[in-house]
This record gives structure tokens, C-alpha cells and sequence, in this order.
């Protein structure tokens, strides 16, 4: 498999182009984690009120235990403080709910914060360099065959890959030339795309 070019440009640039997509990727995996922690600290209000209704239920339920041990009056104290302990299981309820939304709202934040900068980078770059490993590494292949074998058919891809402009500067008719079996126009087209991928003619 090849995964870059043979000369030093080209080979910089995809150098620096990979280089650039991991830096991105994981620069948006790190903003993405600082955001989450940022909005899930929000949710030490919910915990607080949880644990702020959790006591005040825990307290009040003992408060009526006792007060239903008292004769005559136990069971009309203990309805008030029965009362209020639900609130404070409310108030708890209430605090989980908030802590839950805070959490889920800070993981959706933080996925769309790494997810769509990282798809964005793969849509533009992967394909790209998808393609260059496929057509190097099938060009190389093509360069290691004995005798002309892969030079005609490195020359047959220049012909349908290669600007005409640098067809025409090779030969006025290059696809006569190459049925012709021309040695100098096959190598020259053969050349022609490996350099247009930044390979050498010859494996070095």
C-alpha cells in the first residue's frame, strides 16, 4: 500500500494535510469534553436540591414516627409532617429531573461539538486521500511489472487521467502513438502519471 508520494512536495503537503486532520480532530474532541464538563457542573443545583429534599423527607418521616407515639394528638401531628416530607420527595424528584436534563442537554452539546467538525474534516480530506493511496498504490504495482507491461498501461491511464494539455505537449496525437506502441510516447505518457501523483518513474 502506498501511502505517499515519492517526491518531497507532495509528500510534505499530504504530510501536513494528515497532520492537519488528526490536529483538528482532536482539538473538537477537546472542545467537545471542556463543553461537557462546562455544562454538567450546571447540574450542581439539581444535586443539591436532591439531596436538600432526600433530607427534609428523611427528617420529616422520622418526625411523624415519633409523633404517631404520642396519645390523642399523634396521628394530627403526624399529618403535617407527613405532608411536608412528600414535599421535600418532590423537591427531590425535582432536582434528579433537572440534574438528568442538564446531563443529557451537556452529552447532545458535546456529541453535535465533536461529531459535525470531525465529519466535516472526513468529507473533505478522507476522500481524498482514499483516492491517492488507491491510484498510488495500483500505480506503483503497474511500475514494479517486468518489460513495457506496466509502463502501456500506466501510459493507457495518463491518457484518460492526464490534462490535455500536457498530452498535447507530449504528442500532437498521443492515443496514435500509444496504439503504435511508441517507446519513447508510452514512457513519456507512463511518466506522465506517475509524476501527476508525485511517484518516480523508476521504484527507488
Amino acid at each position: 500500500m502506498k501511502l505517499y508520494a515519492d517526491r518531497r512536495p507532495r509528500f510534505l503537503a499530504q504530510l501536513a494535510a494528515d497532520a492537519s486532520a488528526v490536529v483538528w480532530t482532536i482539538g473538537w474532541v477537546w472542545a467537545a469534553l471542556g463543553l461537557y464538563d462546562l455544562i454538567a457542573s450546571l447540574a450542581r443545583p439539581g444535586d443539591l436540591l436532591d439531596e436538600a429534599g432526600e433530607g427534609l423527607s428523611t427528617h420529616m418521616a422520622d418526625a411523624a414516627e415519633q409523633a404517631r407515639g404520642l396519645p390523642l394528638a399523634g396521628d394530627a401531628l403526624a399529618a403535617p409532617l407527613d405532608s411536608v416530607g412528600g414535599a421535600g420527595a418532590s423537591l427531590s424528584e425535582a432536582g434528579r429531573d433537572f440534574g438528568a436534563g442538564v446531563t443529557e442537554l451537556a452529552l447532545t452539546l458535546s456529541l453535535l461539538t465533536a461529531v459535525l467538525p470531525v465529519l466535516v474534516v472526513l468529507a473533505v480530506w478522507l476522500p481524498a486521500r482514499a483516492g491517492f493511496v488507491r491510484r498510488a498504490t495500483d500505480a506503483v504495482r503497474l511500475r514494479a511489472l517486468p518489460a513495457d507491461a506496466g509502463a502501456r498501461l500506466l501510459a493507457l491511464r495518463a491518457l484518460s487521467t492526464a490534462p490535455a494539455g500536457r498530452l498535447a505537449a507530449l504528442h500532437s496525437d498521443p492515443v496514435a502513438a500509444w496504439q503504435a506502441d511508441d517507446p519513447a510516447i508510452v514512457r513519456g505518457l507512463a511518466e506522465l502519471e506517475l509524476s501527476g501523483m508525485g511517484l518516480h518513474p523508476h521504484r527507488r
